[in-house]
């Protein structure tokens, strides 16, 4: 190493800036983190840097000098201008004060790392310069798998420890914060549960040590997005990494099963449209028997499971059997598809209303009446409807959807396979057919509110091309 990674204490110190600008004001910006007395030196401030001087979080300094670095932690150097900032260099040095000149790597006694930040757990990544854009990848993938409250349980646990000395036993508190940090509390606390973590905390420290008996179970059932693993949310990975099982349906990923921990076990229970091989009532009792024994289970489903992803009854099964269960929402195909398409699924004055819909039900409905909210204004994304493309477009032409009302088509959004495809009502299934698309695809119908609604009657009678337009249902 060329520099070695240590942490300063800032507390009761004063930490210099030198400059009144933009460089000036991104160091303000990261020492605002800390607690230091922050003093700015500069012959005028930008707006942010005033705003923070005139509300006495950092002291204005319009002379520099050598006095203004005596007893300083550090100092940063950043005007913009060379001479001024190797002069202000010279200052600092005279009186011993460590600093960093912005841009000037030959002139820095220390650099800024890359920060994940957890107060008080804090973590801090550096290449010595050599690889900032790797730092910041890096610092990206820990702000994926560090819950953002884990720094509350740091927290806890600093304040709880004199009652630690005072109540276990010295043999045991190795245990204790094993327990805490690896176990039940922490699922409990990066679940959001914190008062229920902080008493299981506080009764294991009363008793003397952690409690013997397996930690109960949990269940997630987590949105995995349309595809692309970078479209999970942070939560999402964050359960990916606590799972000791996980239970994945057939449009998930590979990528996005990498995420999960090494050692987790995997569990396909795929099922397609008319195949029962995973039946919903063996998926319910499969993961609440897995959570039973202990065990965290996730549940990973495409896209977001709480839209046409079963969730309630997973979710039943859960509390019918006394197991705490979450739902963690996903990025659902429409937006991910209006996302893709570089458009907007609402428009002011165009569509001010969007409609989720599927065409294709349960075995008792198997043909719902998905159009009946659709309207002018109205953008409607029916999910699993390839196959009811002709029903649905007589519907929507029955309720006065004008014929050349455009249909965007996506199949397999974010994945390498993703496919567009533009078509009118009128033209929907004849586009399906001839692109061969089937089965996982997105329809965005869009109704603009300019377009008035016109009968069915009208819409046959408007042009023989319209009536051949009104294809049979795809196979």
């Amino acid at each position: 190493m060329k520099a070695f990674p240590m942490f300063i204490r800032t507390t009761g110190r004063r930490v210099v800036i030198v400059g009144g600008g933009e460089q000036a004001a991104q160091k303000a910006r990261l020492m605002l983190k800390t607690d230091a007395d922050l003093v700015v030196v500069a012959d005028a401030l930008e707006d942010e840097l005033l705003a923070l001087s005139d509300s006495g979080r950092a002291q204005h300094v319009r002379q520099l000098s050598a006095q203004v670095f005596e007893d300083a932690a550090m100092a940063f150097v950043g005007t913009g201008c060379p001479a001024i900032d190797i002069a202000a260099h010279a200052l600092a040095k005279s009186v011993r004060c460590p600093v960093n000149v912005v841009d000037q790597p030959d002139l820095c006694d220390l650099t800024t790392p890359s920060i994940v930040d957890r107060d008080p757990v804090v973590l801090a990544i550096g290449s010595e310069g050599t690889a900032p854009v790797l730092t910041r990848e890096i610092k990206t993938k820990l702000e994926q798998v560090l819950p953002q409250n884990l720094g509350g349980l740091a927290a806890l646990a600093g304040r709880l420890r004199p009652s630690v000395e005072r109540h276990v036993p010295r043999a045991r508190r190795r245990a204790l914060w094993a327990w805490v940090f690896k176990s039940a509390p922490r699922a409990a606390w990066t679940r959001g549960e914190e008062r229920d973590a902080a008493l299981a905390i506080k009764d294991a420290i009363a008793n003397g040590g952690p409690p013997d008996m397996p930690a109960p179970g949990h269940i997630a059932l987590v949105g995995a997005g349309p595809g692309a693993r970078d479209l999970l949310t942070l939560r999402a990975v964050e359960r990916l990494q606590e799972a000791d099982v996980v239970f994945y349906d057939r449009l998930v990923d590979e990528d996005v099963l990498e995420l999960a921990r090494r050692d987790a076990e995997r569990v396909f229970v795929g099922k397609n449209v008319g195949e029962n091989a995973w039946p919903q009532d063996k998926i319910n009792r499969l993961i609440v028997a897995e959570a039973r024994k202990g065990r965290r289970v996730v549940r990973l489903k495409s896209g977001d499971p709480g839209i046409f992803g079963r969730a309630n009854e997973e979710i039943q099964a859960a509390r019918e059997a006394g197991i705490a269960v979450e739902l963690v929402p996903g990025v659902t195909a429409a937006t991910a598809a209006g996302s893709a398409l570089g458009r907007s699924l609402t428009e002011r004055g165009v569509t001010d209303t969007l409609v989720i819909a599927t065409g294709t039900g349960c075995g008792d409905d198997p043909t719902p009446d998905c159009t009946r909210l659709a309207g002018p204004g109205t953008t409607t994304a029916f999910y699993m409807s390839v196959r009811q493309s002709s029903r649905l477009a007589r519907s929507l032409m029955g309720q006065g959807l004008p014929p050349d009302a455009p249909v965007d088509i996506a199949t397999d959004v974010s994945k390498p396979s993703e496919r567009h495809y533009s078509a009118t009502i009128a033209t929907l299934s004849e586009t399906l057919q001839r692109n061969r698309v089937a089965g996982c695809a997105i329809l965005l119908v869009t109704w603009p509110k300019s377009q008035a609604h016109v009968g069915l009657a009208e819409v046959l009678l408007a042009s023989e091309d319209h009536q051949r337009a009104l294809p049979k249902a795809i196979a």
